[in-house]
């Protein structure tokens, strides 16, 4: 068992190289994918695709609850105990151990269960943003599961969760869930200014232009968390359409900075977990950002933000 300190200290945020874990998180990568087709078979559409993510949850990663005829049925990884739990309004559960397997392996005994569930199943057969984008039933290469560092990527979630959820209580416009997208495996928060924008021209491997038209269709600043881009993930933030002058935007702390390559800032995850105040650090990166792209894109901020205290005073 994996122990962290609680409180928001250094020590609360886990050290996890990406290269001590890559073949684990890409197993786990096409895992969230299997599971996060499974939503999208069933729920019906929201704005953005907002229907399809999964969310951090007490013990890992959850779909919530997902609509099937007359019921309801969720999905929900476990990181403690290591397990992929199945259940349904009916009383009927079932689970798959975490351990390795090729995914092809996990595939099937999803679809079984389901199937077990009374709740059937066709999901598209392959993985989206991913490049190649070997078939479920077929990939016997992704297969490694290290449980130890399953359960440190699921404990940096919990606490980019909570920064991500802190900062989205000072925003009253319209703004997404704190949601984990499971085509690229990045836990994500998007605020939008209500305003459109020009069409997305597309471009992500294996996925379709239109699936990217719809997810910014809207004037928006996002920032998340994405266990990549650095020695031990990246928090990002970006605007679309970006503003102009919004890269040369002086943003905090001094470790973050605009990737050209990306499109986007990034902040590396080990800039954070080493700092004095982590919770501090990171709510500068995503506020800086978000005030770069609402200023440089002239936002109307003062229908748009809200003070999360202003009623403490009333308790």
């Amino acid at each position: 068992m994996v122990t962290t300190k609680t409180g928001r200290g250094a020590e609360a945020w886990p050290r996890l190289r990406v290269a001590d874990w890559t073949e684990t998180r890409d197993t786990l990568h096409m895992r969230t994918q299997i599971v996060g087709k499974v939503r999208l078979a069933h729920a019906p559409l929201l704005n953005h695709w907002w229907q399809v993510t999964l969310y951090v949850s007490p013990r890992g990663l959850t779909t919530s609850t997902i609509p099937y005829d007359a019921g309801a049925f969720d999905m929900e990884f476990d990181f403690i105990d290591h397990t992929l739990r199945l259940r349904t309004s009916e009383g009927g559960a079932r689970s798959i151990g975490l351990e390795s397997m090729p995914v092809a392996d996990f595939h099937a005994r999803v679809l079984r269960a389901l199937d077990e569930l009374d709740v059937p199943t066709t999901i598209q057969g392959h993985p989206n943003e991913v490049e190649p984008a070997i078939p479920f039933a077929e990939d016997f290469q992704h297969h490694t599961y290290d449980p130890h560092a399953a359960h440190l990527f699921w404990r940096q979630l919990l606490h980019a969760n909570r920064a991500l959820g802190e900062f989205r209580s000072y925003f009253v416009g319209k703004v997404s869930p704190v949601h984990l997208f499971w085509g690229a495996m990045d836990l994500a928060c998007t605020r939008f200014s209500g305003r459109g924008s020009p069409r997305h021209p597309g471009g992500a491997p294996n996925c379709g232009d239109w699936v990217m038209e719809e997810g910014y269709s809207r004037e928006l600043s996002s920032c998340g968390f994405w266990p990549g881009g650095g020695d031990e993930g990246a928090f990002y933030a970006y605007a679309y359409p970006e503003p102009d002058g919004f890269a040369d935007s002086p943003v905090t702390p001094s470790e973050a900075f605009y990737s050209q390559e990306n499109g986007q800032f990034l902040l590396p995850y080990e800039a954070v977990r080493t700092a004095a105040d982590p919770d501090r650090t990171l709510s500068g990166f995503l506020h800086t950002t978000y005030e770069a792209a609402a200023v440089r894109g002239g936002w109307d901020r003062t229908s748009l933000e809200e003070d999360p205290a202003r009623w403490s005073g009333h308790r």
